[in-house]
């Protein structure tokens, strides 16, 4: 993926993260739609962590290809 698709997939995750958020505003969410809540937003922090990836080895003159999706423990458990 380039950086600009790790954009455009955030950009849309984002939508969809507002859009449940907003649905359980006043009525709360389905189970259904809490898991896929959690899910946009593991997801989220898997591009973040992509495009801050290839940022650093773009910058260090290596291939920002190399760089790779990591696990959802190794994403969830960064200190924010």
């Amino acid at each position: 993926m380039t950086d600009e698709e790790i954009t455009e997939r955030i950009g849309r995750l984002v939508q969809e993260e507002h859009r449940l958020h907003g649905a359980r505003i006043g009525q709360g969410l389905s189970v259904a739609d809490a898991e896929r809540l959690s899910a946009v937003e593991t997801q989220l922090d898997q591009c973040w962590d992509l495009l801050r990836q290839r940022r650093a080895l773009r910058e260090s003159g290596q291939d920002p290809d190399a760089a790779q999706v990591r696990d959802e423990r190794t994403v969830e458990g960064y200190l924010q």
